[in-house]
């Protein structure tokens, strides 16, 4: 996984780093998975029979934060089906895409029944607060303020993202 927690004063932080816009929004689901979840649930997850669907999301454009406004969307609809349909999604593949007016982000999951896995942080709410998805070019660095975050060197996108706790 490509996502470091990162401190932040009352809340829970990440960076994420990854190859491609695509895998960014992965990892960043991935990681905010893991936050909910104990210790022992990340080792029992894999013996809970899983379910596949697929779910997506779109955002009518509006040229200026696209990306992270749909970043959001998908992760508060992540949280929604955890807490209204009891499924947790568990792993995912991502195509982000675009037509004349909409942003879409149709991810194929595999998700088991939420009641099952047991829970660590509860994520109130995705915020804006510090939100950033850049793409870095060829060995352009992102440095790191924070120690426990390693730096990373380009090309690939990156994403700083705050959970409401």
């Amino acid at each position: 996984m490509s996502a470091w927690t990162r401190p932040t004063t009352a809340d829970i932080g990440l960076r994420v780093f990854s190859s491609s816009l695509d895998n960014l929004f992965c990892e960043t689901t991935t990681g905010m998975q893991n936050l909910l979840m104990t210790k022992d649930s990340k080792v029992n997850i894999n013996s809970i029979i899983r379910h596949s669907s697929q779910w997506n999301v779109s955002l009518r454009k509006n040229g200026t934060s696209d990306y992270e406004i749909l970043l959001v969307k998908w992760l508060e609809e992540v949280l929604y089906r955890n807490e209204v349909h009891e499924e947790f999604l568990c792993e995912l593949q991502i195509m982000i895409f675009d037509d004349d007016e909409y942003l879409n982000c149709n991810a194929q999951v595999d998700w088991v029944d939420s009641k099952l896995v047991e829970k660590g942080v509860e994520i109130k709410a995705v915020t804006s607060h510090e939100l950033i998805i850049e793409q870095l070019k060829e060995n352009q660095e992102l440095g790191s303020k924070w120690e426990e975050v390693p730096s990373f060197v380009g090309p690939g996108w990156y994403c700083d993202i705050v959970f409401d706790i």
